[in-house]
This record gives structure tokens, C-alpha cells and sequence, in this order.
């Protein structure tokens, strides 16, 4: 009796064990799901955005529009969605709210692939396409998305040939970004690079001159020549360029400071460069 006892016991705590490993594996096997789920999709926002997109020509899974907001520029996403024979769903909007991943959707959202980097040789060919000397846009571990978003817009504003970022400590293109940048990132190339000071030994080899962004330099960025094939490191926010980076850099500019705050938001000091950079250059071609 006793043994039968301690059989059932033992069977009753194998099963046991048995459903924690079977919740286990399940539990695992829904994390590794949603890995790739996220790893092969993403999606855009807003009505500009996904016009961007669709005039892009990149891939697009799925549209989702909010019901009863067939209005406005939405009868022309949903027009060109048809010609490019991309399926659009209606959802309600407590559904397409849930999806959403910034408030401001707009009642429409684009499932995509994840963006696709470009190589820095695809940069430099596309200067020489326009028959332009290199412009390029490095940026030393900028981690906040809006500030990407912002610099990729501006970047394209100004022309920039294409923007470097690292694969580490580095935010990527995604949703928010593709959002703030208003669907510039369709427009810009954006390589993503193991090592950004072999990156920039690669340009310098390019015959692209290396202009870098910090405080602690005299000579203020409309003192300094910015014209001919050059390269713009701009660093992350509060700690500047790397110290291999500054080292790396042919020359360093500065944004003078006349009020209390020392410091200017990362994608607002990358304008300015930027801008200054163009007028340079478009001074040089009168």
C-alpha cells in the first residue's frame, strides 16, 4: 500500500514536471514568434508617410485603414495601393489604435518589411550619379528615434547623398522614424556600419575630408571650408563623438553658445551644419 503510495506520488510530480516544461517550451516558442515577427515586418504611419511610401516603390505587405475615413488622402493611398496591387483592409478604430504605434496615425498603416540599409559604396555612387562631390552624414550614436527622424529629413532637404550610422548604440529606421522624417527615409540611402572609425578611414581613402562636431574646438562651422567631398560627424546626445571618432576627423567645428544652455538638441546642431555646408557648396557652383 505504501509503495503504491509513493508510485502515485512519484507519476503525480512527473506530470507536474512535465506541464512546466511543456508551458515552458510554449511560452518560448511565442517569444521566438514574435522575435520574427518583428524581425521580417514593421509599419508605417500616417498619411504622408505611407504616399512616400508608395511613390517609393518599396515593398509593402498590407495597408490598414481606419472605417469610415475614406476621405481626403486616403481615397489616394487606397487608389494607389489598387494600381500597385497591394491589399488594404478595413479595421475599426479601437484596432487599428491597438496596432498603432504612435498616437498620431492618422487612420492608416502600412505593414513593411524592415528598411533596407545600403552599403557606404552605394552612397558614394550615388554623388557620383548626380554628378556631385560626396556629401554624406555620419551620426556617432544618436539613440533617440525623433532625432533620427529629424536628421534624415533635414539630410534630404539639403541633398545629402546618404546618412552612416553604427549597428550598435545606435537607434535604427523604424516606424517613428520613418514618421518624424515625414517619409524621407524612402528618399535617403542609410547604411548601417560595424565600426564607424574604419568607416571613416574607408571615405578619407574616398578623397572625402572628415568635419566633426564639438565644443570643445575654436573655429566656428561658417569659419571653416565645408565645400568639396565631405563627410559630417555629428554625436550622440550629451556625450558628443566617441574619442576615437574626434580623433579620426580631418577638422572640428563648433556652434557658438550666446544664452545659458551649452548645448543644442542633436538634430537641431545637424541642420545647421548641414545647411551651412549646402550654401557653401551651392556658392561655389555661381
Amino acid at each position: 500500500m505504501k509503495n503504491n503510495y509513493k508510485e502515485k506520488n512519484r507519476i503525480n510530480k512527473q506530470k507536474l514536471e512535465n506541464s512546466k516544461q511543456e508551458k515552458n517550451y510554449t511560452n518560448k516558442q511565442k517569444l521566438e514568434n514574435e522575435k520574427i515577427e518583428n524581425e521580417y515586418e514593421d509599419q508605417i504611419e500616417g498619411r504622408n508617410p505611407v504616399i512616400e511610401l508608395l511613390e517609393s516603390g518599396r515593398d509593402v505587405n498590407k495597408i490598414f485603414v481606419q472605417a469610415g475615413e475614406k476621405h481626403g488622402s486616403i481615397n489616394k493611398i487606397i487608389a494607389m495601393a489598387k494600381e500597385r496591387k497591394i491589399l488594404v483592409s478595413e479595421i475599426d478604430k479601437n484596432k487599428i489604435n491597438q496596432m498603432a504605434q504612435t498616437v498620431n496615425h492618422q487612420g492608416v498603416i502600412a505593414i513593411v518589411p524592415p528598411f533596407n540599409y545600403c552599403e557606404v559604396d552605394d552612397i558614394l555612387f550615388e554623388a557620383n550619379t548626380r554628378q556631385e562631390d560626396n556629401f554624406v552624414v555620419i551620426l556617432d550614436g544618436i539613440e533617440d528615434v525623433h532625432n533620427l527622424g529629424s536628421i534624415i529629413r533635414t539630410a534630404e532637404t539639403a541633398g545629402v547623398h546618404g546618412i552612416i550610422i553604427p549597428k550598435r548604440r545606435s537607434a535604427s529606421v523604424n516606424s517613428t522614424v520613418s514618421k518624424v522624417s515625414a517619409g524621407a527615409v524612402e528618399h535617403m540611402k542609410i547604411a548601417r556600419v560595424n565600426n564607424i572609425n574604419e568607416t571613416i578611414k574607408y571615405l578619407k581613402e574616398k578623397g572625402l575630408w572628415i568635419c566633426g562636431t564639438d565644443m570643445d574646438t575654436k573655429t566656428y562651422y561658417y569659419d571653416q571650408d565645408l565645400k568639396g567631398p565631405i563627410a559630417i560627424v555629428i554625436g550622440s546626445e550629451g556625450f558628443g563623438m566617441s574619442r576615437l571618432v574626434k580623433e579620426n576627423c580631418d577638422f572640428l567645428v563648433k556652434i557658438p553658445m550666446k544664452g545659458k544652455i551649452t548645448s543644442l538638441n542633436a538634430s537641431v546642431s545637424a541642420g545647421i551644419v548641414i545647411y551651412e555646408a549646402l550654401k557653401q557648396r551651392s556658392c561655389a557652383k555661381e
